[in-house]
């Protein structure tokens, strides 16, 4: 017996080491969308409560659901367990609802039961105050110990309608559709569920986020991205969260699904109410806005906006551009839907003059003879049908939108049906505005059956065309392919002597850089500036600027006061001994003694043909540091012409972050002014990125102005604010995105004695990497791909931006480069880490140039991911294998890979690695 029992034992060790090998394997967020196994801890027959209606919900389950409570013995006539380490098999998902008391008793249970996930719908934790605060941190950390994934708490549940989940206490229960919705507010989602009844929407997921403690927007975008289901997400959002979390994920899932968020805070009172309903605290709305353009999200006003958002990019193409035309059988609703239309960013589009033509000869003669194309009020079905396809097949067009209001003359149905046959096969986006209600009840289920989004009123059709706009202008940037600078790059060494100054200046108690240290840290970046020399007496003033030339100009040198101008601490134009006297004097006597530590005398530049401009960086509670650029000068406050952008910039951001100001018109040059170098100033704002992510001790630069002249650009003025010795390194403000991770760049020599750099891939490769698919065998394509993928798919632009314009936190590819005989250099591997969503694990990818295989680039390439993984803290790396791919087993193999092959002879390499 004895002998039995040990044996048994064994087998039971075994069996749960595999189940826990087989949980690290898989996602955590499929506990939560596809459990095979519930268990509802604080299941009860009470009436009207909690376990009671969560009960109810789960019994439609197609699972198994187990019931938890130690003081019940049944439930809706089923066995109760006492603990869930009592329940006879391992549970996927718990859902928790008893009092919050309870709950890390609870958590600690399911953790030593392996579950996997859990949801806490229980409140009384953060919300409540300090209390609820230490009590969530406990929880929290409980379930970390066993990896046990969390939503909640505080929340209404998770509903996973094609498989029957509904893990929450709402009265409705969801219907499968294509639409993932998730908010933080709880009672919204009932809001939402009782609405969507009644319009027959339908969900792929649905779920009440509540306090966010662990489970957050960054990991149900990503499960949500992947999941066949669902075609768009929808987010009520009262905070952000984790920034970089939610950013990752909804920049790598925008580009195939739209990611559309209503996010409350605009205004100070909205922020505090959110603030005060979560727990949490909302950040600036500015900085918020310029991160979801950063990601690709859409930002919508209203609930209604959102679902018809949502409805739209499902069904029409985005526009290319911002034209609309409008086919109305009305002045006052075409009017209202151009005001709409220009206030929201659209343009009303101008007809050619072969359209006017068209018209003219099948339209009344009163027509508009213009955009909106009035067709008249008796316009039937054929004059409907003209009108709508001239708009379309007119190349200044973006898109339509067609009005109907239903007249004695007019057959809404049969107009429809009309607009249904004009619109089929175009390109370009259709949307209409059948107004009225039984009237038009037909016409707008013909034109809903052909996907042609209808709506109310035509002023709101007319906004959700302009966003479309704008959201697929956003995404397209993403992945614009930026061109390299121009020129040597600025020195390592040099940046890297800046940051010893700068921490030297902290160290010191330095808080204002003085402008000379200002002046070397922008030249480490080669950002111009002038020649700046300090004077601590009126008679070195007079020395320095004659020794600069005249005209020069005198400013306040102070560790205390910043703004100079405030208190008449700059002197402009000084052209002599005597206005330089002058000057000191007036200096110094403005200010009180112990704010004087001398003057800086600096050459007078006059704008002349140029502009001044700002540029400046400071750091963001939630997003870390945050730039700004835009008109400068006294004025920039009142003028307000300035744009917020998050760092690292490329070319492409650069330019975008720019064109959104006004003073970008001028500086491309105005009534006979010359143009400024834009391309200069693109690589200027690239620079100043470089410096504001790299330098994370300055807490504030500010800029202003920045001289834009037809020959260049030069700071005038800079002020630099430093973060206090007493922050430590690892708590100072990290960017959001996270820049090119320069550590992995090392030098390598190749077997032919060449050198070559290996390092990690960037946006400005795709040229490169294009011409290395022309260097692929198809043998090479199928042992990469899996697939004879054809040339033409594996260049096309939109696969190759998304292969160069990695996020470095959820990827890393490497890539070899050399010069290759003509001079150029080229790309002859890559190498790819991709993190799995959900898991500290990733799989790798390699693709050698035929020529340069055998080379031992494969080898040298997997172990250099081997310690990225170790680096990036990945706990295990895999990849699939084709099973006539000797050379690739081989390379896995001598890097320290276990090669396992299946029935059918495809291998699996998969390495763990130590912590």
């Amino acid at each position: 017996m004895k002998k039995a029992q040990v044996t048994q034992d064994k087998v039971a060790r075994a069996e749960r080491s595999h189940d826990i090998l087989n949980q690290m394997r898989r996602n955590p967020m499929e506990a939560i969308f596809r459990p095979r196994v519930v268990a509802l801890i604080g299941a009860s027959e009470r009436e009207h409560s909690v376990g009671a209606a969560l009960a109810r919900n789960l019994g439609s389950f197609g699972g198994k659901v187990l019931w938890v409570n130690p003081f019940q013995k049944t439930v809706m006539g089923r066995e109760v367990f006492s603990s869930i380490l009592k329940v006879p098999e391992r549970v996927d998902l718990a859902v928790i609802a008893t009092p919050a008391g309870s709950v890390l008793g609870a958590v600690k249970e399911c953790v030593e039961a392996g579950v996997t996930a859990a949801i806490i719908v229980s409140a009384g934790f953060k919300e409540i105050g300090e209390a609820g605060v230490a009590l969530e941190r406990e929880v929290m950390r409980e379930a970390a110990r066993g990896g046990m994934r969390i939503v909640g708490p505080n929340c209404l549940g998770v509903m996973s309608p094609h498989v029957k989940l509904n893990a929450t206490f709402a009265a409705h229960e969801a219907a499968p559709g294509r639409v993932a919705f998730i908010s933080q507010s709880g009672a919204l989602c009932s809001a939402i569920l009782d609405w969507s009844r009644r319009d027959q929407v339908g969900f792929s997921a649905f779920v009440s986020i509540g306090s966010m403690s662990d489970v957050g927007w960054g990991d149900l975008i990503d499960w949500l991205g992947d999941d066949p289901m669902t075609q768009s997400i929808l987010i009520y959002m009262e905070s952000i969260g984790d920034p970089r979390a939610f950013l990752s994920a909804a920049r790598e899932v925008a580009q195939t699904k739209p990611v559309i968020v209503i996010k409350v805070g605009r205004t100070e009172e909205a922020a505090r109410a959110a603030a005060s309903h979560t727990g949490a605290l909302t950040g600036s709305d500015a900085v918020l806005e310029a991160a979801f353009r950063r990601a690709g999200v859409l930002r919508v006003e209203t609930i209604g906006e959102l679902f018809d958002m949502a409805e739209v990019l499902s069904k029409q193409p985005r526009p290319r551009g911002p034209r609309l035309s409008i086919v109305t059988n009305a002045g006052g609703p075409g009017a209202l839907a151009t005001d709409l239309l220009v206030s929201s960013g659209g343009v009303l589009a101008e007809l050619s003059e072969a359209t006017r033509a068209l018209l003219d000869g099948v339209l009344p003669p009163l027509w508009s003879h213009g955009n909106p194309i009035d067709v008249l009020g008796d316009a039937g079905a054929d004059r409907y049908e003209v009108a709508v396809r001239a708009a379309i097949e007119d190349e200044g067009c973006d898109g339509v939108l067609v009005i109907l209001t239903p007249q004695a003359m007019t057959d809404p149905t049969a107009c429809a049906r009309a607009v249904v046959a004009a619109a089929k096969g175009t390109g370009k986006p259709v949307l209409t505005s059948w107004m009225g209600a039984d009237d038009v009840a037909a016409g707008r289920v013909l034109l809903n059956e052909a996907k042609i989004p209808t709506f109310d009123y035509p002023d709101m059709a007319a906004r959700v065309f302009a966003l479309m706009w704008q959201h697929g202008q956003n995404l397209r940037a993403l992945y614009e392919t930026p061109t390299l600078a121009a020129g040597a790059k600025a020195s390592r060494d040099r940046r890297a002597e800046a940051g010893r100054r700068i921490r030297a200046a902290c160290d010191d108690g330095v808080t204002f850089l003085s402008k000379m240290a200002c002046n070397a840290v922008l030249a480490a970046y080669e950002i111009p500036s002038l020649p700046v020399a300090l004077a601590v007496t009126v008679e070195e003033a007079v020395e320095r600027a004659e020794g600069m030339g005249w005209p020069v100009v005198l400013k306040l040198h102070s560790a205390t006061v910043t703004h100079k101008t405030e208190v008449g601490g700059v002197k402009l134009n000084l052209a002599d001994e005597a206005a330089v006297r002058r000057a000191f004097e007036a200096i110094r006597g403005g200010v009180a003694e112990g704010d004087f530590l001398g003057v800086t005398v600096e050459p007078m530049v006059t704008g002349g043909n140029g502009y001044e401009l700002i540029l400046g960086s400071k750091d963001d509670v939630s997003f870390g540091p945050v730039l700004l650029f835009g008109a400068g000068g006294q004025l920039v406050e009142v003028f307000k012409d300035t744009v917020l952008g998050l760092p690292p910039l490329n070319a492409t951001l650069a330019r975008r972050m720019i064109e959104r100001t006004k003073i970008a018109t001028a500086l491309r040059g105005v009534r006979g002014r010359a143009p400024m170098d834009m391309e200069a100033l693109e690589q200027l704002l690239v620079r100043f990125s470089e410096l504001v992510v790299e330098q994370r001790r300055i807490k504030e630069i500010d800029i202003n102005p920045l001289l834009a002249t037809p020959e260049g650009f030069v700071a005038l003025d800079v002020r630099m604010v430093l973060h206090g010795a007493e922050v430590a390194d690892d708590f100072l403000p990290k960017s959001v995105i996270r820049s090119y991770p320069a550590q992995y760049v090392t030098d390598w020599s190749l077997r032919d004695g060449s050198q070559a750099v290996i390092r990690p891939i960037r946006p400005e490769d795709e040229p490169m990497i294009r011409a290395f698919h022309y260097t692929l065998s198809e043998r090479s394509v199928y042992y990469r791909y899996f697939n004879a993928m054809q040339l033409d798919q594996r260049i096309a632009h939109d696969r190759l931006a998304r292969i160069c314009f990695i996020d470095y936190d959820r990827e890393m590819a490497l890539v070899v480069e050399r010069m290759g005989v003509e001079g150029e250099p080229e790309i002859i591997a890559v190498g790819r880490l991709s993190q799995l969503p959900g898991m500290k694990a990733a799989e790798f990818s390699m693709t050698i140039s035929d020529a340069w295989q055998r080379h031992g680039l494969g080898t040298e390439l997997l172990r250099r991911l081997v310690e990225i993984g170790r680096d990036e803290g990945l706990e295990r790396i895999s990849a699939d294998i084709l099973a006539d791919n000797a050379g690739m087993r081989a390379v896995a193999k001598k890097v320290g890979f276990k090669v396992r092959t299946d029935g059918e002879g495809d291998c699996r390499a998969e390495m763990w690695l130590k912590p």
